[in-house]
């Protein structure tokens, strides 16, 4: 038999199943984990198969491909969808009925079953949350028995914590009950401060009570952030193109330029260069194009086409406690240009960041433990990225930084443990006695989880 071979949505994480199922209904998946012969462990599904790591390896297993996507119940202030159906095709479905989403995450292909028990980021929103998982309320699952097993935060709120973080390892998530709201209009608008600048008036720009996205530019000298509010007073029609910009830019235009100067031009001072002079317009457009009272936050969620091409990037993460940032982003920017100058090797894009608020409605959140600040190198994994990501590692856990499971390549047992102490052994322990023959644990989860 000819091997099967699978790779996430960039193309860098491969996996080898045996067996590869389509699952159309709940019994489809029932009958998956009740036979064990036909359909080997791991059982691992993926949705867009978008993650950063290795989630959804199956190697030598079976990988379930989710494909229930309809949307079930639309209320006033809950929807309820299957477990494939996608973040952006969701979100214009309840713009059309003016609602919305609390959290408009920049994947549009998040399916919802990822978003109900794995990590995502997105820069809060005044007094709100920046994980799509904190406003589900209620998840259906099926249990590595064939059991079913339904979650819900008014009646099982601890468990629901737990579960949130689940990564798929104590069941499989096939249906999921969000928290809407009605549709409100947002005002955007970017600022760029040298790197000194942005450290002195952080605590005044953290009093303006606006949701903070920026880009950083170490090699510049700059942060450019995007400050986001909602603005329910305006009035007029709304301005769909501003965002519309933004995500051709930034989700693929930009990296398709990276991509082809990192491809064509050999000589580092001169790639780089024509790099910082493409970053340089990006800021120009940020500033002056992407900006606007009357925005629709919706559209701010990228379309990423289902099979990844030249125009695709990469990411990684690791948050840091508020307090501590200004030092964190100092020492960065020090560190990129350092090991540039040891290694010759940098991004071939940039680097952004997200202010989140505290959220313990994971037991696994990032900012468990308080509001943090982020830095997430980007890159189309040019050469030298996967090296440069595991010196990364060591320089963010050094300070205490804390990783997303799914988002952050190449972690070790001791860099989670440290960032999560107990938590992750009260989530061992949780994933343990509902999966105790380890028939959804894969390589990449035994290690951070066994």
């Amino acid at each position: 038999m000819a091997e099967i071979t699978v790779t996430n949505w960039f193309g860098n994480i491969v996996s080898h199943p045996l067996v590869v199922v389509d699952a159309n209904s709940v019994d489809d998946i029932v009958r998956v984990l009740k036979d064990p012969v036909q359909y080997p462990s791991p059982v691992r599904v993926v949705g867009s198969n978008h993650s950063t790591s290795p989630c959804g390896v199956a190697d030598g297993g079976t990988l379930i491909r989710m494909k229930m996507n309809k949307v079930l119940n639309v209320g006033d202030d809950t929807l309820t969808v299957e477990a494939g159906a996608i973040h952006l095709d969701l979100a214009k479905m309840l713009e059309a009925k003016n609602l919305m989403f609390y959290v408009n995450t920049e994947i549009g292909s998040l399916s919802s079953g990822s978003a109900a028990c794995a990590g995502t980021k997105d820069a809060s929103m005044p007094g709100e949350y920046g994980q799509v998982g904190s406003y589900v309320t209620g998840m259906k699952m099926v249990l590595p028995s064939g059991d079913l097993l339904e979650v819900t935060e008014a009646d099982q709120p601890d468990l629901m914590k737990k579960m949130r973080c689940s990564y798929g390892t104590c069941g499989i998530v096939y249906e999921v009950t969000y928290k809407i709201r009605a549709l409100l209009p947002m005002a955007v608008h970017h600022e760029t401060f040298e790197l000194e600048d942005f450290i002195a008036r952080l605590p005044e720009l953290k009093a303006r009570g606006e949701s903070m996205f920026y880009y950083i530019f170490p090699f510049d000298n700059k942060i450019t952030i995007e400050f986001r509010k909602y603005n329910p007073g305006a009035t007029g029609d709304p301005d769909h193109c501003a965002w519309g910009l933004r995500n051709h830019f930034w989700g693929s235009a930009g990296p398709k330029f990276g991509h082809d100067v990192s491809q064509n031009i050999s000589i580092p001072k001169i790639r780089y260069g024509i790099l910082d002079g493409f970053n340089a317009t990006w800021r120009f457009q940020l500033e002056n194009l992407v900006c606007g009272d009357y925005t629709i936050p919706g559209d701010q969620i990228i379309h990423y086409p289902p099979v990844s091409d030249d125009s695709r990037y990469t990411f990684s993460l690791f948050a840091f406690p508020e307090a501590d940032y200004a030092v964190c982003i100092s020492d960065f920017f020090k560190f990129v240009k350092d090991y540039y100058n040891e290694k010759g090797y940098r991004s071939n894009l940039l680097y952004v960041g997200y202010w989140i608020m505290q959220d313990q409605q994971s037991l696994l959140s990032y900012s468990y433990n308080g509001p943090v600040m982020t830095i997430d190198p980007v890159s189309t994994a040019n050469d030298g990225w996967v090296d440069f990501l595991a010196a990364y590692n060591q320089f963010c856990s050094d300070r205490n930084g804390v990783p997303l499971l799914n988002q952050t390549y190449g972690l070790t047992p001791a860099i989670v443990q440290k960032a999560y102490g107990d938590r992750l052994t009260t989530m061992q322990q949780t994933r343990r006695s509902y999966d105790p023959t380890d028939r959804l644990l894969n390589a990449y989860f035994k290690d951070l989880l066994g």
